[in-house]
């Protein structure tokens, strides 16, 4: 009951109800939740700071549960979980609602942020794959105890990341970027949803990343580093012949904005010659990124013809050949069959002005934007085959209309302001302009 009439929301109610043991000692709360009664000290000697501190206590509990306000107002009484970053991802490996590929990527992550903060390898012994670095890396990593993992240690973790990029505006968009996209994967792999299903595993309180805060997202509009039609001409006189599988990942990348997974494992039934499109759907092998991956994507009619005598020529399955190389349902990591032809792919792109961290998939967005450029944003979205038109606009078009005021036809012909050139005609510097 509320005294006088007050509400627990106010600060005269808890100055009432809370209690000193000995005069002159610290402010003490009696709480009961959840079919749960509590003694807490409320760690102050002052009443009105006393009184703050009981009501917020209060409301935690009704936000959060006993178990993460007692980490928060009284840690020791919270038992240390023995459970290890290897333990925890075993359990999540053989429970959790994740494709095996998703869970090694946001397990990558994890990794990455426990490694730096508690100085494990030098950089390079996580890349020996063959002399047992990495897995003496892995086991280093994996021994860490989930408790130690505190959002106190992750928030030092982001702060020291960000400072290394210094003030260089360039490195320090590329780090908000990256420190957004570390702690957003490991996050992931503490949602609710990811580890409902956990038993053996002892999860912490509060969660490690409890609290942690994303930078502020960089802008991902789309802005093109080269000419889409000089690009396919390049790739005609340079790889058709030459290197024929390189050619058709341009081509597919470029004229009909395929993903480099679906690239990959792209089979020529999914080539409808006699309707000029390609269908993208899930195969023995394949599948799609999301259920909006699924759809059909036209072709030009030339673009038909080319995949008809690719066809002829090639005894794969899949519209890319790889020979030697089989698709594989077991790899947990990102796997494509077409690696050596991406390689080849990206060292080319690069020497003709492709820019980017992931130049294949500039082609899709170039796609995209020329889509965007002849029809409308809608048809982009569709061709794309994205879930809404926001991620469209936000990623994969780019505004190629350029306004101005027309304000600068007046000062055309004005000679007060500046001479027009470094020249009066004759070759001989121009003088200033005199009224």
């Amino acid at each position: 009951m509320a005294q006088d009439g007050l509400s627990k929301a106010h600060l005269r109610y808890w100055e009432e109800v809370i209690f000193q043991r000995r005069p002159g000692g610290n402010w003490w709360v009696q709480v009961q939740h959840a079919g749960r009664r509590e003694k807490l000290s409320l760690g102050t000697p002052v009443k009105a700071a006393a009184a703050a501190r009981a009501r917020d206590t209060y409301h935690s509990l009704l936000a959060r549960g006993w178990d993460e306000t007692l980490a928060e107002w009284r840690p020791q009484s919270v038992p240390r979980s023995n459970t290890t970053i290897g333990d925890f991802l075993a359990e999540l490996k053989a429970k959790a609602d994740l494709k095996p590929q998703t869970l090694e990527g946001y397990a990558k992550a994890l990794r990455k942020i426990v490694s730096d903060i508690f100085e494990i390898g030098d950089g390079n012994e996580k890349c020996d794959y063959r002399g047992g670095g990495f897995q003496a890396w892995l086991e280093k990593v994996h021994a860490v105890k989930l408790a130690d993992l505190t959002p106190d240690r992750i928030q030092m973790w982001k702060r020291g990341f960000l400072e290394r990029a210094g003030r260089n505006s360039l490195k320090q968009r590329a780090a908000k970027t990256s420190v957004n996209s570390f702690i957003r994967r490991a996050k992931a792999l503490f949602a609710p949803k990811t580890v409902k299903h956990l038993v053996t595993a002892q999860l912490p309180s509060p969660l490690p990343f409890t609290g942690i805060s994303f930078e502020p997202r960089q802008s991902t509009l789309y802005r093109s580093s080269f000419d889409a039609s000089k690009l396919i001409q390049a790739a005609r006189d340079e790889l058709a012949q030459d290197d024929p599988a390189a050619f058709l990942v341009v081509v597919l990348g470029l004229c009909v904005g395929l993903r480099k997974g679906e690239i990959d494992l792209l089979p020529w039934s999914a080539v409808k010659f006699e309707s000029a499109l390609i269908r993208i759907e899930p195969t023995e092998y394949f599948a799609q990124k999301t259920e909006h991956s699924i759809g059909d994507v036209p072709v030009d009619p030339e673009i038909g013809e080319l995949l008809r005598g690719f066809q002829a020529r090639n005894k794969s399955p899949f519209v890319v050949p790889a020979p030697g190389r089989k698709p594989t349902h077991a790899a947990s990591h990102q796997y494509y069959r077409c690696e050596p032809v991406f390689d080849r792919v990206l060292v080319w792109l690069r020497k003709h002005g492709v820019r980017g961290q992931r130049p294949l998939h500039q082609l899709r967005k170039k796609f995209g934007s020329l889509i965007h450029e002849k029809f409308d944003l809608v048809t982009a979205k569709e061709l794309l085959r994205h879930s809404s038109v926001a991620i469209t606009a936000a990623h994969y078009v780019e505004n190629r209309k350029r306004g101005t005021t027309g304000l600068g036809a007046l000062l055309a012909k004005d000679r007060k302001i500046v001479p027009n050139g470094g020249s009066d005609g004759t070759g001989a510097p121009r003088g200033p302009a005199h009224s």
